[in-house]
């Protein structure tokens, strides 16, 4: 796939990210869930590590390689080729280990156009990078898509909700704070990831300063609440996969 063609996409997937009238990118992890949600009408899709993960009997949490995720990514966008090829995001986690221009090199290598990056390092324990150098990373990956002449879709994500990262009181100006220096650096969309109640979605949207990401669980939340949230994304987390598995679980059921 040549270069313009992914800056195309790519293109397209940044201008669905509309503040207020949120697009969503079902999670998808394999080449079917994939094909089923650009059947049903999707106009981009996001590859999410945790249900990439348990498709292959693999952890969470980069409990496989770079290379092994590429090879799903492919097997995905391929597969979509074939059918109608949308924009496709990758959760990358939180960069596997590899340097920024080799996890650029690789995804625009098997088609795709975006990316989340996390701020925990499983690598290393499951620290917490610091605000500085999660932008640091940021920035990095931006400057490699720019030599490589494809706008990606950097979604910056910040796990200070999801791990409960120090006092309750002052944890959304932490995260606020935080993904600002990312937005400075080169993001183009912030993931403040966690279940959030109304006021504390409104108050994420209404002080961050780019599109802002949130979760949504698809067979429990009202696609229509997160509109007036200022939300610009939804995608659904390891949910959409756990959804699947209730309901197949209820139909094994009538027959164990």
């Amino acid at each position: 796939m040549s270069n313009p063609e992914l800056q195309q996409r790519a293109t397209a997937l940044l201008a669905l990210h509309q503040p207020g009238t949120p697009v969503v990118l079902p999670t998808v992890w394999d080449a079917w869930s994939a094909r089923l949600a650009v059947g049903a009408g999707f106009a981009a899709l996001t590859v999410g590590s945790h249900p990439v993960a348990d498709s292959v009997g693999r952890a969470d949490n980069e409990g496989m390689t770079f290379d092994e995720l590429l090879t799903r990514v492919a097997q995905i966008t391929e597969a979509l080729d074939e059918v109608g090829a949308v924009p496709v995001s990758v959760d990358i986690e939180s960069g596997y280990g590899e340097a920024p221009d080799r996890l650029i090199e690789g995804l625009l290598g098997v088609g795709a156009v975006g990316l989340n990056i996390e701020d925990t390092v499983h690598g290393e324990g499951g620290r917490l990078r610091s605000s500085g150098e999660h932008a640091e990373l940021v920035g990095a990956l931006r400057a490699a898509a720019d030599a490589a002449g494809v706008h990606v879709v950097v979604n910056a994500r910040t796990d200070l909700f999801l791990r409960k990262d120090g006092a309750d009181s002052d944890r959304v100006d932490r995260a606020v704070a935080r993904l600002k220096e990312a937005a400075e650096a080169g993001a183009d969309v912030l993931y403040p990831v966690g279940r959030h109640d109304p006021d504390t979605q409104r108050r994420l949207t209404s002080e961050l300063p780019l599109p802002v990401n949130a979760i949504g669980v698809p067979d429990q939340d009202d696609p229509a609440s997160f509109g007036p949230l200022g939300v610009a994304r939804i995608s659904f987390g390891p949910f959409l996969q756990a959804a699947l598995a209730s309901r197949a679980n209820e139909l094994l059921e009538r027959w164990r």
